[in-house]
C-alpha cells in the first residue's frame, strides 16, 4: 500500500476508534428493532442540552450529529502532512490502555537491498551478434510433408444447388489434401469452409443460408477402436430463396427511353443471383457505349431484402449516369508520333458525325496495334463540348502513341516427301518509307529450292487493308518435273483480310514479268533440253469468305477464283489464260470435331502444253495437293519417268479434324490428278489416305501428316511425310 493510502487508512481507523459508537459497540447491548412493525423514529433531531427523552425502543442516535462533527479534527490541505492526534470526545468512555502487541504487518515494508548483480551491470549484447536461427520443434523435425493428422472431407447440402464443384475448387479442406499439422489447423480450415459455403449459397439468392462443421473420429471398419483418421463433415443449409420484388433504374432520360432497362436482363420473380446481377450490370456498361453513351457510369446497387413476408423478396435499385449522347468527332494525337493525322484517318471504319459506337473505337485501336509499329497505343474518347448532329455532342478520339521497334526477323521451315527440306527467312523494316512503307528481304534455302528476294510493301495505302507491293526475286528450283532458274518482277495491289477484320470479299490484281531458263523434255527431239521463256501476265484473284477464321476455320465456306491472262514469248507470242477455281467448306459436328472438305479445278486455255514453260503448268501430288504421292508426280510422264505436267487439274479432299485441348488428330482422304487436256476429267483419279497430328498455337496449327497412296503406280512410294505450319486447306 502506498504512503498516501496508508494515511487515509489510519485516519479512518482513528476516526472509527475515537467515535462514541465504537465505545458503545465494545459493550453489550440490545439491537434495535427493524422491520415494518418496529416503532417509528422521532423525526425531530435532538439538540445539545435537550432533556433526555424516554426511548424504550432505543431508536435515538447514540452521538448527536453536532457533537460528532465537533469531535472531528481539522483537515489540512496538504495530503502529505502527518496525521494529528485526535483528542477524546467529551463525555465518552476512554478505551482501556493498549497492551503490548506485535506490530501489524502492512505488506509494504521493503527488505534489505541485496548487492547489485554484476550481470545486470554488464553492457547489452550487440543485436548483430544474436543467433536468429529458430528453435527446431518436434513438428519441424518431422518435416511439413509428414503431418500428424490425416482427415477426410464430407460436404452435404451443396450438390442439389450445383455448388459442389465450385466449393471443391475453393475449399481450404480440399486444398489441404487430407493432411493437417494439428487439430487447430484442421478446425480453422473447417471454419473457413463454413464461410465459403455460406457465400456460395448467398451468391445464388439463399441469404438465410447457414453452414456448420463437425470434426469426428472415423470408426474402424470392423467396429473396433477408431482408425486414427478424422472426418471433417460440413453441412450446408440454404434456407429460403430470395427473388426480385421490384427492379428500379434511377437515371435521366436516354434515347431510346428503354435503352437502359432493355439491356438490364433482370426480371421480377428471378432469383437474386450474384452472377446474374453482375452480368446484367456489365451488359449495361457494355451496350450503352455501343449506342452513343461513351461515358456511362453505374452507381452502387441497393438490394433491400424483406424477410418478414411470406415469400422472401428483395427490391433492387440501380443508379445510372449515362453521360451525354455522343457522336464521332475528330482524331487527335499525342506522344511519340509514329503516324501523323493524315495516316491515322485512314484507319477508322466510321464517319465523322456517326453515332458513337465503342466497337468502332476498339477496332481502330486493334488496327493500329496490327501495324506492329507501336510499343504502346491507346484510343480514348474525350468530350469536346462541340454540338453534333441530332442533339448529340461530338466526341474526339485521343490516340496516345509510343513508338516501338520497326525491324523484325522471321523464319519458317518444313519438310515434305518430294520437296525435301525448305527453310525461309526474312528481315523486315516495317516503316523504312513512312507511312508504313516496308522493305522486306527474303532468302530460301532448301534441298531442292534456293532463292533471294526483295519486296517493297505499302500497307494501308490510301485505304485501310489495301496493300501495294513491288516484288523482285530470283530462284533456282530443281524438281523431278523441271530444273529452272527463274527471275520475276511484279507489281501487285490487294485488298486483304486480316485476323482483326476478316472480310467477306477480298481481291488482288497486278502485273508480272518473268524470265526463266528451264530444263524441259522435248517430245519432238525425244530428249531433254534447256529452253528460255519470257512471260508477261496480269494475275487477278477474288475471294468470297464466310468462314469463321483465317488460320483455323471451324465453320463456313470459302470460294476462290484465280484468273491470269498471260503471254509466253519463245520464238513467238502465244497468249493464253490460266484459271483455277477452289471451294472449301467446314462443318462442325461438335465442339471438338469438324469435317472439312475441298474441291479444286484448274484449266489453261489457248496454248499447247509443250509451248508452256514447265514451271507454269499444273501438277498434282504433295502436301498441298493429293497427299501420299510425291510432289508434282501426278499427271503425264515423259519416257524417262519424270512428270511433265498438264493443262488441267482436279483435286478433292476430306478431313475429320478432331481436337482435344491444344492437340488434334486428323484422318483424311485425298483424290486428284493432272491432265494433258485443257479441261480436267474424272478419269484416272489417284487416291491417298493418311492421318495427321496437330499442335495448335496462337499463330496457327503445327501440322504433321503421314499418307500412303491407295492406288499407286509403279515407282510411287509407300509412305509420304509432310511437316508444315497451317491446315492443309
Amino acid at each position: 500500500m502506498k504512503g498516501q493510502d496508508r494515511r487515509h487508512h489510519w485516519l479512518a481507523v482513528a476516526l472509527f476508534a475515537a467515535s462514541p459508537a465504537a465505545a458503545q459497540l465494545s459493550q453489550p447491548g440490545t439491537a434495535p428493532a427493524r422491520g415494518p412493525d418496529a416503532p417509528k423514529q422521532d423525526p425531530s433531531p435532538r439538540q445539545p442540552g435537550d432533556a433526555p427523552s424516554s426511548d424504550p425502543a432505543g431508536n435515538a442516535p447514540i452521538v448527536p450529529d453536532a457533537e460528532f462533527n465537533a469531535a472531528l479534527p481539522p483537515l489540512s490541505g496538504d495530503i502529505n502532512a502527518p496525521l494529528e492526534p485526535i483528542p477524546p470526545a467529551s463525555g465518552t468512555v476512554s478505551p482501556p490502555p493498549a497492551t503490548t502487541a506485535a506490530p501489524i504487518a502492512t505488506g509494504d515494508a521493503l527488505g534489505t537491498v541485496a548487492p547489485e548483480d554484476p550481470a545486470l551491470a554488464a553492457p547489452l549484447t550487440p543485436i548483430g551478434s544474436f543467433d536468429t536461427t529458430p528453435l527446431e520443434t518436434a513438428a519441424a523435425a518431422r518435416g511439413e510433408d509428414l503431418p500428424d493428422i490425416r482427415y477426410d472431407t464430407v460436404v452435404r447440402g451443396l450438390e442439389p444447388l450445383n455448388l459442389d464443384d465450385e466449393f471443391k475448387s475453393l475449399s481450404a479442406l480440399r486444398e489441404g489434401k487430407g493432411k493437417a499439422a494439428n487439430a487447430s489447423q484442421l478446425s480453422a480450415r473447417a471454419r473457413e469452409d463454413e464461410g465459403l459455403a455460406v457465400r456460395l449459397m448467398r451468391s445464388l439468392g439463399y441469404y438465410d443460408a447457414t453452414a456448420t462443421s463437425v470434426i469426428e473420429q472415423v470408426p474402424a471398419e470392423d467396429g473396433g477402436a477408431p482408425s486414427g483418421r478424422l472426418r471433417a463433415v460440413l453441412t450446408a443449409t440454404p434456407g429460403r430463396l430470395y427473388r426480385f420484388s421490384s427492379i428500379t433504374v434511377q437515371a435521366p432520360a436516354v434515347v431510346p427511353d428503354d435503352l437502359i432497362r432493355r439491356n438490364l436482363p433482370l426480371k421480377v420473380g428471378d432469383p437474386i443471383e450474384a452472377a446474374r446481377v453482375q452480368g446484367a450490370e456489365a451488359n449495361v456498361s457494355l451496350v450503352l457505349p455501343q449506342r452513343g453513351y461513351p461515358f456511362v457510369k453505374l452507381g452502387d446497387r441497393d438490394i433491400l431484402l424483406e424477410d418478414q413476408s411470406p415469400d422472401p423478396v428483395g427490391a433492387y435499385v440501380l443508379p445510372v449516369t449515362p453521360g451525354p449522347r455522343s457522336s464521332f468527332g475528330r482524331i487527335v494525337t499525342t506522344g511519340d508520333a509514329v503516324f501523323g493525322l493524315d495516316h491515322l484517318n485512314v484507319f477508322p471504319r466510321y464517319k465523322e458525325g456517326q453515332l458513337y459506337d465503342s466497337r468502332l473505337t476498339d477496332d481502330l485501336r486493334e488496327a493500329l496495334v496490327a501495324t506492329g509499329l507501336f510499343r504502346n497505343i491507346s484510343v480514348e474518347p474525350q468530350q469536346s463540348g462541340r454540338p453534333g448532329p441530332d442533339g448529340t455532342e461530338a466526341v474526339d478520339l485521343l490516340v496516345r502513341q509510343t513508338k516501338g521497334p520497326a525491324r523484325s526477323l522471321a523464319a519458317t521451315g518444313g519438310y515434305s516427301t518430294g520437296q525435301g527440306v525448305r527453310i525461309e527467312g526474312s528481315w523486315t523494316h516495317r516503316n523504312l518509307f513512312p507511312d508504313e512503307g516496308a522493305l522486306i528481304a527474303t532468302a530460301v534455302a532448301g534441298t531442292q529450292e534456293q532463292g533471294v528476294g526483295a519486296t517493297f510493301r505499302r500497307s494501308n495505302a490510301g485505304r485501310r487493308d489495301r496493300t501495294f507491293s513491288i516484288i523482285a526475286n530470283a530462284s533456282h528450283q530443281n524438281y523431278d518435273a523441271y530444273e529452272a532458274y527463274i527471275g520475276t518482277l511484279a507489281l501487285r495491289w490487294s485488298y486483304d483480310s486480316t485476323p482483326i477484320w476478316q472480310k467477306r470479299f477480298t481481291y488482288a490484281y497486278g502485273v508480272e514479268l518473268t524470265g526463266t531458263n528451264e530444263d524441259v523434255y522435248d517430245f519432238g527431239l525425244g530428249r531433254r533440253r534447256r529452253g528460255t521463256f519470257g512471260i508477261a501476265a496480269l494475275p487477278g484473284q477474288v475471294v468470297f469468305d464466310r468462314s469463321d477464321s483465317l488460320l483455323n476455320p471451324t465453320k463456313g465456306f470459302r470460294l476462290k477464283l484465280n484468273l491470269s491472262p498471260e503471254t509466253s514469248v519463245r520464238g513467238g507470242v502465244r497468249p493464253y489464260v490460266r484459271t483455277m477455281v477452289e471451294a472449301t467448306g467446314y462443318y462442325p459436328v461438335s465442339d471438338s470435331l469438324v469435317i472439312a472438305g475441298r474441291a479444286r479445278a484448274g484449266s489453261i486455255q489457248g496454248i499447247d502444253r509443250d509451248d508452256l514453260a514447265p514451271s507454269r503448268r499444273y501438277y498434282g501430288g504433295g502436301g498441298g495437293s493429293v497427299r501420299g504421292y510425291g510432289y508434282q508426280r501426278l499427271g503425264p510422264f515423259d519416257p524417262e519417268g519424270n512428270p511433265v505436267g498438264g493443262r488441267s487439274l482436279n483435286e478433292f479432299a476430306v478431313e475429320a479434324r478432331y481436337r482435344f485441348g491444344n492437340f488434334g488428330i486428323v484422318p483424311f482422304i485425298d483424290a486428284g490428278n493432272s491432265y494433258e487436256s485443257s479441261l480436267p476429267t474424272f478419269s484416272s483419279l489417284r487416291f491417298g489416305a493418311g492421318i495427321g497430328g496437330r499442335f495448335y498455337t496462337n499463330f496457327g496449327p503445327f501440322r504433321v501428316d503421314i499418307a500412303t497412296p491407295l492406288n499407286p503406280r509403279p515407282g510411287d512410294g509407300k509412305v509420304a511425310l509432310y511437316i508444315s505450319i497451317g491446315q492443309a486447306f
